[in-house]
């Protein structure tokens, strides 16, 4: 009898966790598929969604100085047009001293290119190669054949490459436009919000969106400071080893570093290249190993820790987020993963702090109080 009663419990215990574990896989599918539904709709509204978020990551840069005019009396409208027109004229003007100087240096950079390619020429005249200057007009010949022959796919690739700049180009617009309404009327938005879905609700939906406002404000923050030292240390690196250009090209990491992967890639790829045909091969190896070294440092330890300790994310969760950003959505999803996985852990964590006020803890009434002390036990008389 005793081990029938014993079986009946292991049984009632095994259905209890099967029962518990069906709940919850089936909650965890429902919430995998509702994850699923939310990328694929962001996905298929990418033409709408990505200007909305480049807008607000351009607020966050012009929202401060706009908010000063505001208080020094200037309207909403005059102080959103004052800060998008100065931050236009301060980028065309950086914009405008960067070509400049590239202007400036082109002659210098073709007269070393012109000694570059005599020294390679000499250097594949003589052994091992011992090509004669015949030999080397075959193998040129030989090259432009070869580009002929695939001019069809050359051109292909630029009309791509030709719309992918003009749809950037409208995309930029429309942010820029968006970013202007988001200050001017941005301090509207939350009372609006508040009105239209009820107090109660919109008081926590507008604590909500003020916290992601500061995490956005955090992550350009960081982003600018990540930017910074990964030009100063490439363009130190330029400086020390002689290569013209350096202001320049210093400047265009700086620029380089908010575009993630593509945008270091092409500055370092720039600064190799100009070490390449300016100060020879040398240097160009040289230059090279810096590139590499301060992209590296900076993408898998600076970036991280800033980013960490400014969005209040981890950074092993950082670098999960961009992984998996970049292989959704590519070069956009690299850089809007960790911002958008900042917001989605503002919620979470206001979520938290919501249930943990809500909670009452349960007190134990099967022990008296530790002040009550048991009535004695009256004996019989």
């Amino acid at each position: 009898m005793e081990r029938e009663r014993r079986w009946a419990d292991k049984g009632e215990a095994i259905g209890h966790g099967v029962s518990w574990l069906a709940r919850w896989s089936l909650r965890v599918a429902l919430a995998a598929l509702g994850f699923w539904m939310v990328v694929w709709v962001i996905g298929q509204l990418w033409v709408v969604v990505m200007p909305v978020l480049l807008g607000l990551l351009i607020t966050t840069v012009l929202w401060p100085p706009a908010r000063w005019l505001m208080s020094k009396g200037f309207n909403s409208a005059l102080a959103a047009t004052i800060v998008l027109i100065v931050g236009l004229a301060v980028l065309g003007g950086v914009i405008a001293a960067i070509s400049t100087s590239i202007a400036s240096g082109v002659p210098e950079i073709a007269q070393s290119a012109q000694k570059a390619i005599t020294q390679l020429q000499d250097w594949a005249s003589g052994p091992p190669f011992n090509l004669k200057d015949t030999d080397l007009d075959r193998l040129i010949a030989q090259g432009v054949e070869q580009v002929k022959s695939s001019i069809g796919s050359i051109a292909n690739g630029l009309l791509t490459g030709a719309g992918a700049v003009t749809s950037g180009v409208v995309t930029g617009l429309v942010a820029l436009l968006l970013a202007f309404f988001f200050v001017k009327d941005g301090m509207r938005f939350t009372p609006w919000l508040r009105g239209l879905i009820g107090e109660r609700a919109g008081g926590h939906v507008t604590t909500v969106l003020e916290r992601v406002w500061v995490t956005l404000g955090s992550f350009i923050r960081s982003q600018a400071v990540v930017s910074l030292i990964d030009a100063v240390f490439i363009g130190l690196g330029l400086v020390i080893l002689g290569v013209p250009l350096a202001v320049p090209l210093a400047a265009l990491t700086f620029l380089g570093g908010f575009i993630p992967i593509i945008g270091a890639f092409i500055a370092g790829a720039l600064a190799v290249l100009v070490a390449l045909v300016s100060n020879g091969l040398t240097t160009a190896i040289i230059m090279l190993i810096i590139v590499i070294v301060v992209q590296q440092v900076e993408g898998n330890v600076l970036q991280p820790i800033l980013q960490s300790r400014s969005l209040r994310l981890h950074a092993a969760v950082v670098l999960l987020v961009v992984t998996a950003g970049t292989s959704i959505y590519g070069i956009a999803g690299a850089f809007f993963s960790v911002p958008v996985a900042a917001a989605v852990a503002v919620v979470l964590r206001y979520l938290g702090e919501v249930i943990e006020a809500r909670s009452v803890p349960v007190m134990d009434t099967s022990q008296p109080d530790g002040d009550d002390e048991p009535a004695p036990e009256r004996s019989p008389e």
